[in-house]
């Protein structure tokens, strides 16, 4: 019952997972700048290095006051700002906003050496008025399982290529879900995946990057709407996009009852 009343206060005005300007989805092959605005969800974390703030994970926006990102974006020596709203990240944007932190809480099993657990939960200083720039994702049901290539999108600001620059502008791209079944194959990633994460992309040609950790996979739901299914977590360490070697995101529908629990006691 507490999630259904959290999911109605996350739908507020706008209603959860329904941009204002939608966005321009197609079957691309690589990343593409976003239509401004069309993921609203999507913010960068961003920490605080000798006075100037710099963008080091996505995240989503998935209620007035909570983000949800990676446990591994998380260290206790940083200071951590929000940056909402935003569509390039070197420029200064009408509607955007910046907000700090007011509690930051890191999965309890989370497990840097195997990649466990890997989410985290961030509360904003305060709560941010929802607008056509700003509002909130979906949260998927509990315990939904993605099919085989479903049609999911990541976003982010992370590098463009393997080795190279960070994103100015909001970036997505196609990455079509590979089962549990596949991913876990031995030419693939076996035993690394568990059946707590989603597996997409792996083709040799797209995928996440660094800088792309903690963002969401965006995947539409029966009713059209937006729902965040994954968290960034990790990828191959030979290169952005190695074949058979998909990013590896954590799935949202396993955690419901910790994000609940997290965000009813904080």
């Amino acid at each position: 019952m507490k999630l259904v009343v959290l999911a109605l206060l996350i739908a507020g005005a706008y209603g959860c997972g329904n941009p204002t300007f939608q966005p321009v989805v197609s079957r691309v092959v690589n990343g593409e700048d976003v239509r401004p605005h069309s993921w609203p969800w999507q913010i960068s974390l961003q920490y605080n290095s000798n006075g100037e703030w710099r963008h080091t994970c996505g995240g989503t926006l998935i209620s007035d006051q909570w983000v949800l990102t990676a446990a591994h974006c998380i260290s206790s020596s940083r200071q951590y700002r929000v940056a909402l709203g935003k569509h390039n990240l070197k420029e200064d944007e009408n509607g955007s906003a910046f907000l700090g932190t007011a509690t930051i809480v890191v999965h309890e099993k989370w497990n840097s050496f195997f990649i466990r657990n890997d989410i985290a939960l961030i509360k904003l200083e305060s709560p941010v008025e929802f607008s056509d720039n700003i509002h909130a994702a979906c949260l998927p049901p509990g315990g939904f399982i993605l099919p085989h290539d479903a049609p999911c999108y990541v976003t982010g600001w992370g590098r463009l290529y393997t080795g190279g620059p960070i994103a100015d502008i909001l970036q997505q791209a196609l990455l079509p879900v590979v089962d549990h079944a596949t991913c876990s194959k031995y030419d693939w990633w076996g035993s690394q995946v568990t059946e707590t994460m989603v597996c997409a992309g792996g083709d040799g040609i797209v995928s996440g990057c660094n800088g792309d950790s903690g963002g969401p996979l965006n995947c539409q739901g029966s009713d059209g709407s937006w729902e965040v299914h994954g968290i960034v977590s990790f990828g191959s360490g030979l290169s952005c996009n190695y074949h058979k070697k998909p990013t590896v995101f954590t799935q949202v529908s396993s955690f419901l009852d910790w994000i609940n629990n997290t965000m009813v006691s904080n």
